[in-house]
């Protein structure tokens, strides 16, 4: 009779694969978290989220909007007015300047529209890699894999990937999974890291897909910190 001690780890394709189908069914829906109305908005609101909750992003963006929620009017905004709403986002003299000086970049170079290409969003102001894929996944629908510190560190308590860094890790999900499953996996990673393996509440022996990963892991899985 196998005893659970005896119970042998996934390999890495099953435990891709049972990542796949847990999320599937937990997360059948992946609504995008941060509310928005359109491209240009979702922008602003990813770009607020940086070291910032999205539950705390949406409840200051309606204040934000009721100065601009457009490039063309933003661009006017004084960015001491922008900094005093979006303080309670964290980092507010940064965001503050970017959200002004991306949105006349904007008007001034694509007509007040969002590019829709990875390379031009990464040249705005505050967009880094992370923010240009979201932007990328949940406004146009583009294949991306967004990678922040939180799905970092799923993906290597899962034993998805061994990346000491954000872009290795992003490779390693490409690889393991068809680009048609990208954008809603990146969402289902995060609600499940959100509900069952938060930093605090699981070190990788807590969770019902850390433990059915690893039913033999004893000990805390140490994450190589991007």
């Amino acid at each position: 009779m196998t005893t659970p001690s005896s119970t042998p780890n996934l390999t890495k394709t099953e435990r891709a694969d049972l990542v796949f189908k847990t999320l599937n069914k937990h997360y059948p829906e992946t609504p995008v978290p941060l509310t928005h109305q359109d491209p240009y908005t979702l922008l602003v609101a990813v770009l607020l989220s940086a070291q910032c909750t999205d539950e705390r992003v949406n409840k200051i963006t309606p204040l934000l909007w009721q100065l601009a929620d457009n490039p063309f009017d933003m661009q006017h905004v004084p960015v001491e007015e922008i900094q005093a709403v979006i303080r309670p986002c964290g980092l507010s003299p940064r965001k503050s300047k970017a959200i002004s000086v991306l949105s006349q970049i904007l008007v001034e170079k694509y007509n007040g529209q969002v590019p829709q290409n990875f390379e031009a969003l990464e040249e705005l102001p505050g967009v880094g890699h992370k923010t240009a894929g979201v932007v990328m996944a949940q406004a146009f629908g583009v294949p991306a894999f967004p990678v922040d510190t939180h799905i970092h560190r799923l993906a290597q308590r899962w034993g998805l990937t061994n990346g000491k860094n954000v872009v290795q890790t992003e490779k390693d999900l490409k690889r393991l999974y068809p680009k048609e499953q990208w954008n809603k996996l990146h969402l289902q990673i995060i609600f499940y890291g959100r509900e069952f393996c938060t930093a605090r509440g699981c070190d990788g022996t807590v969770c019902p897909l850390c433990k059915a990963c690893y039913p033999n892991r004893k000990r805390a899985k140490m994450i190589k910190k991007p």
